[in-house]
């Protein structure tokens, strides 16, 4: 079972690839693949004929990355950190392993 540490709405920051250091959010997570959708990241270009209301021409839509180029920014320390876990009350939680505060 493949596990990521991003999940979709996650603000996450580029670490390796042509987008090093760019800020974004995660629009969808493929756990399956390992890869991951960033909102202005890994732009590419598609090329679509009209359907219906639809106009055709060329499109720019954001492509995937793997999810291990992405690290997650924590909320309250606004840095990009590792994803820790914690279980309390029996429920777990991805914790910052810089400030520790819970993430989720």
């Amino acid at each position: 079972m493949n596990k990521l540490n991003v999940k979709k709405g996650d603000t996450v920051v580029v670490i390796a690839g042509k987008d090093k250091g760019k800020k974004g959010k995660v629009l969808s997570a493929m756990p399956k693949t390992g890869r991951v959708t960033v909102e202005g990241v890994a732009m590419v270009t598609r090329h679509t004929k009209p359907i219906g209301a639809r106009p055709g021409g060329r499109i720019r839509l954001e492509g995937t990355i793997d999810a291990s180029n992405v690290m997650l920014v924590c909320g309250k320390c606004g840095k990009a950190t590792r994803v820790g876990h914690k279980i309390e009350d029996g429920k777990k939680f991805r914790v910052c392993k810089k400030c520790g505060a819970n993430i989720d």
